[in-house]
């Protein structure tokens, strides 16, 4: 059986890859969006806390026997903690700057964190088992696929779309968004603001580190593996609408799968999909496919 004169095993296996893809796009371009979106940080250490989210699940398991269910909730919480602290001691000082000073400030940090577990466990990659009950396929048909491989997309989608519900429509994500568009009504009105603002950035990067849990089984745990995903991923961002919630999740999928079918049609132009994309994109509609104008 063939799709589009491909064999359809080929056509659904890559499409399935850029579904995961995607769905690390959506998840780590959600994080950035909404850190940049509710604080105007543009967090370029996104890449390196999505790693270190993975790295806090492998040692967690293979140190101390902690379990891949424990780190999904374990993981968030403590790079997000870390976060928090960031937020707390270095990223406050910057939010009446300009962004250039955020981005100068995150990415030092991106090259330390990367740095400190390069010299810890080197460049070469550390297998992280899949849990047991996540082994496995099942066959579709046209193809196989890994039990694992779907759990990813549909955890990753729930996280996403849970996100953006919190966000759009609970009185905390009225609060959060009202907090950074008029933080001195807000105040008035006996929220703590420097608080919401805190936890906002400890979310944004949990998230990072959530994803980096759900990575760990499919990629290589290394100390390299956020920086050669985040400048995907900053295209992602800008592509769907700089700080667009619902953008960031749709153009993520959307993206992936885009890049899924490019390396079946035409695989040498996999590698650059996204960027050509995002060229046109930033040439046609500069604020983003989902973004505001001004």
């Amino acid at each position: 059986m063939e799709i589009f004169g491909v064999p359809s095993a080929l056509f659904g296996s890559q499409l399935l890859i850029g579904l995961i893809n995607g769905s690390f796009y959506a998840i780590l371009s959600l994080g950035l969006a909404i850190i940049f979106g509710l604080l105007n940080i543009i967090n370029f250490a996104h890449g390196a806390q999505y790693m270190m989210g993975a790295f806090v699940a492998w040692i967690a398991l293979t140190k101390f026997g902690v379990n891949y269910w424990a780190a999904l909730l374990l993981s968030p919480l403590l790079v997000g903690a870390l976060g928090v602290l960031l937020e707390r001691t270095m990223l406050r000082k910057l939010y009446k700057l300009d962004h250039l000073y955020g981005l100068l400030l995150t990415f030092g940090l991106a090259l330390i964190f990367e740095g400190i577990f390069r010299d810890q466990y080197g460049i070469s990659g550390q297998s992280y088992e899949v849990p047991e009950l996540l082994q496995g396929g099942v066959n579709l048909g046209f193809m196989f696929m890994p039990i694992y491989r779907g759990w990813v997309v549909v955890a990753a989608l729930a996280v996403c779309f849970g996100t953006w519900f919190m966000i759009e429509k609970t009185k905390l994500g009225a609060y959060l968004r009202a907090g950074t568009e008029n933080p001195q009504i807000v105040q008035a009105l006996g929220i703590n603001v420097p608080l919401l603002i805190t936890f906002t950035y400890g979310y944004g990067v949990a998230l990072a580190a959530f994803a980096g849990v759900l990575a760990a089984p499919v990629y290589q745990v290394n100390p390299q593996m956020g920086s050669n995903l985040i400048i995907v991923v900053f295209a992602v961002v800008v592509i769907g609408g700089m700080g667009s919630i619902m953008g960031s999740i749709l153009t993520g999928l959307g993206l992936g799968l885009i890049e899924g079918l490019t390396r079946v049609f035409y695989p040498p132009a996999s590698a650059v999909v996204v960027f050509f994309i995002m060229v046109i994109v930033l040439l046609v509609r500069p604020a983003g496919l989902f973004g505001k104008t001004a």
